[in-house]
């Protein structure tokens, strides 16, 4: 596995934040840090880092990838704003594997629906 320069600031920035970060948004806090980053590294360090299991794109059509830290859970998409919230299901993975026969590695769900903002913002 290769070093990174910026991979240990990176993911304590993603796993140390409340929010769905955006690469541009993950590039700003950074850049506080390390003023001299380009926003490239920053895409090759998330892209690394997805593909070795150490944080998750969060991906919801229309809109730009999000990282997130690794905790099991799973998420809510509002449709019509796209706020992504964090959502903590039973496990599913059980009742799939005894329906596939097979050892689940993971999954991603977003749940879309409407947030309360936008229900009360569309009642008026």
């Amino acid at each position: 596995m290769k070093t990174r320069k910026y991979e240990k600031l990176i993911l304590d920035i993603i796993n140390s934040s409340c929010d769905h970060l955006s690469a541009e948004e993950v590039f700003a806090k950074l850049k506080e840090i390390e003023p001299n980053v380009v926003l490239a590294s920053v895409y090759n360090n998330l892209n690394a880092m997805v593909m070795e299991g150490k944080i998750r794109r969060v991906a919801v059509e229309g809109q730009k990838d999000r990282y997130d830290k690794m905790t099991k859970h799973d998420h809510l998409v509002c449709k019509c704003c796209g706020a992504l919230a964090d959502f903590h299901f039973d496990d599913l993975t059980k009742d799939i594997e005894a329906r596939l026969g097979e050892k689940i590695i993971g999954y991603n769900l977003n749940v879309i629906y409407i947030c309360p903002t936008c229900k009360e913002k569309n009642a008026l």
